[in-house]
């Protein structure tokens, strides 16, 4: 309300110099104060005020200042219209008891005219409209005239319309403003590319279809239907992945030759168990940074957002049932067909390796369930071999750690290098790996790690390898006498059933070991745990 050329004068003298004022006359987020007009009500009520009391300090005494509330359900200050919206009935707003008010303080001068239009409302404000179809269309075209001078004229009278005006389109839309060359120079094409972040993508469908969904799933499944969608989005190579890579065919049991699901690990920021130290060390930050860069060129095709909430509604109405859960070979069944009716956006051969780690994943889980162990008898065994390699057959010593007499003989050690070694070791790989750790044991564990650094046996470089080496094997053929056992299968089925009392005791104690150390550990239901044991032992998963 302050002419302008008087503003700098005003609050020079209103405000004390400090940083504030400093800022106000400087910065430029404070150009508007003085630039800016009122509004043509604000402007005509100051003139007939002037008029009627002959002074603008008098007037300026009658001015009070509120704050403005931006309040986009009320559309004040922020109106956002989506294509569905219907035009309004009253293009022309006002207030008849206020223009009657102003009317009898200003004798029916005909001065002030309490009247606007609804883009007074969203001055200096926010005006969007999302997507430029149907009724937006119609208001992109009508916002055409106002843009450029920030004027609306509104019968006699012009108001100012001086928004943060917002028009979000399609690429398709673009041929709706066609005819209108101001507007050309006027649009910024934003890449939105589709999610690549796995935990992100399945995060959409349970927001969309409710978090019971995965009440619906084995563990896992869910999530490997989402790394299926993601997979059609990513490049089928990556120089940043094979640059850190060198042999992805290493890693065949848990991953793709193109590493598609170890850049999705990587993505979500997770680094897979099964890398290879060497590997983790290679992952430099540098390596790191490029990988991820990657992401920039990717996620402009395959499955689109829509299409993934699509195939997912008729992926879970078809398969999800209360008596089932949802597993592997149903999701495998669904995308062959689904990738050839969407022109094979899944990469080649993608399916059989997510199956293939899917299935690595569970029979270690299966395993590491299943397994119990004594681990003194394991420590002893280990002890005594380390010692007793250091003797000939035939020998009879006592063990310097365990304090057992042991007779050293073949079959003494190959009782236990059956444990240490694959199954298909022949009797020439068993005596290099014999002559191996009694070379290590005679040169670093003994007369290094134990005489020197004075560590017990058991903190030995050699007794930690030897003793991963013991339990990994025993993991390894933990099921193979189950699963030659059929009475083992159908006690899993009938698990928390009248019919499982009928089982011989070890059976019930292994099957009820199984079912509750998949539920600790690995997080699966009662349900869960019995059918991906069956899933397990019914696929031969090996």
């Amino acid at each position: 309300m302050v002419p302008k050329d008087l503003r700098r004068s005003f609050f020079d003298e209103l405000f004390e110099n400090d940083e504030f004022k400093w800022k106000l006359f400087t910065d430029k987020e404070y150009e508007w104060v003085f630039k800016d007009v009122a509004c043509t009500i604000c402007t005509s009520l100051y003139q007939a005020l002037l008029d009627h009391m002959g002074s603008p300090l008098k007037v300026f005494r009658s001015i009070y200042a509120r704050p403005f509330q931006f309040n986009r359900r009320l559309g004040e200050g922020i109106s956002v219209f989506n294509p569905g919206d219907k035009p309004l009935v009253k293009p022309v707003l006002t207030n008849e008891i206020l223009q009657n008010r102003i009317n009898r303080i200003f004798r029916d001068s005909n001065q002030v005219h309490y009247i606007f239009s609804r883009y007074a409302k969203t001055n200096n404000g926010i005006y969007a409209l999302m997507d430029i179809k149907s009724n937006n269309t119609e208001r992109f075209i009508e916002l055409h005239n106002i843009i450029s001078e920030g004027v609306h004229k509104i019968e006699d009278i012009e108001e100012n319309v001086n928004p943060l005006f917002f028009a979000l389109m399609n690429p398709e839309d673009t041929r709706n403003i066609e005819d209108f060359p101001s507007f050309s120079d006027r649009i910024e094409y934003i890449k939105i590319a589709y999610v690549l972040d796995l935990n992100t993508e399945v995060e959409i469908y349970r927001n969309i279809f409710g978090k019971h969904i995965e009440d619906s799933f084995l563990t896992r499944v869910l999530h490997n239907f989402a790394r299926i969608i993601i997979s059609s989005r990513m490049n089928p190579k990556s120089a940043a992945m094979l640059e850190w890579i060198k042999e992805p065919q290493s890693y065949r049991k848990f991953c793709d030759e193109n590493l598609q699901l170890l850049k999705m690990e990587i993505y979500t920021g997770h680094i897979p168990p099964w890398l290879s130290e060497e590997d983790r060390k290679n992952l430099t930050f540098k390596r790191r940074k490029n990988i991820i860069g990657e992401s920039e060129t990717e996620g402009e095709k395959g499955f689109s957002g829509r299409d993934s909430i699509k195939i997912f509604n008729d992926f879970y109405s078809a398969y999800a049932k209360e008596e089932k859960l949802i597993n592997m070979a149903s999701l495998c069944q669904f995308f062959e067909k689904i990738n050839a009716e969407y022109e094979n956006p899944i990469p080649e051969g993608f399916l059989d390796s997510l199956l293939r780690m899917y299935n690595f994943t569970v029979l270690q889980q299966v395993k590491a369930a299943l397994y119990y162990y004594n681990e003194e008898k394991i420590s002893r065994d280990i002890q005594n071999y380390m010692f007793a390699t250091n003797f000939e057959i035939g020998a009879v010593e006592r063990c310097s750690y365990t304090g057992e007499k042991l007779e050293i003989s073949e079959a003494f050690l190959e009782s236990i290098e059956t444990k240490l070694l694959d199954p298909s070791a022949d009797k020439t790989k068993q005596l290099s790996f014999r002559r191996g750790v009694q070379k290590e044991y005679t040169t670093k564990t003994l007369t290094q790690e134990i005489m020197v650094e004075e560590k017990p046996i058991t903190e030995t470089t050699l007794y930690t390898d030897l003793y991963e080496r013991y339990v990994f094997n025993l993991k390894e053929k933990v099921l193979d006498p189950l699963l030659k056992n059929e009475n083992f299968r159908r006690a899993i089925k009938d698990f928390e059933t009248d019919k499982f009392k009928a089982y011989d005791k070890k059976i019930k104690n292994d099957v009820q070991y199984l079912i509750e150390n998949l539920i600790a550990k690995f997080g699966y239901t009662q349900q869960g745990a019995r059918e991906v044991c069956l899933y397990v032992i019914d696929q031969n998963v090996t």
